[in-house]
């Protein structure tokens, strides 16, 4: 693992983004690892281009989870699960009341995956999972590279 991290961190921009595309999807990979690299002063590259590709590449991926959700049939539920129609009908109401909010915590590791294929299952509103989605993955990485520059050192 520590040869594949250094593989992407030696590709820079385009690493980071490749890095946050597959933590971002199915496969569990610490994108965290390569932006807390980047962003050292030594490697001189702008913390804020880096910012812009991990979180373009973990919401991507995170797109990818939900259109994979989205391919699922409601009627699984109920032959799989023994689901009541009507039962699904009430989840897919309340869970659609609260998915920006769940789409927030979709930058939590393995979590985050599960909370967006669901979303992705159940029809959730696209547009607002993707955007609160994406303000959940952008504050992440904004602390991920506070922490690795030292920032919090001073408070």
């Amino acid at each position: 693992m520590d040869a594949i991290i250094q593989f992407l961190i030696d590709w820079g921009y385009l690493g980071m983004f490749i890095s946050a595309l597959l933590a971002g999807s199915a496969i569990p990979f610490s994108s965290e690892a390569v932006l807390a690299a980047l962003v050292h002063p030594s490697t001189g590259l702008d913390p804020w281009i880096c910012l812009l590709a991990a979180s373009a590449g973990n919401i991507l991926g995170s797109c990818t989870c939900f259109v994979i959700g989205r391919m699922g049939h409601m009627d699984w539920l109920e032959k799989y699960f023994n689901m009541k129609p009507e039962k699904i009908v009430r989840m897919q109401h309340q869970l659609n009341k609260r998915s920006g909010l769940m789409a927030f915590f979709a930058f939590i590791p393995i979590v985050g995956t599960v909370i967006v294929v669901a979303l992705g299952f159940l029809r959730s509103n696209f547009l607002v999972v993707l955007v609160s989605m994406s303000i959940g993955k952008v504050l992440r990485y904004l602390l991920v590279i506070y922490a690795a520059l030292g920032i919090f050192n001073y408070f």
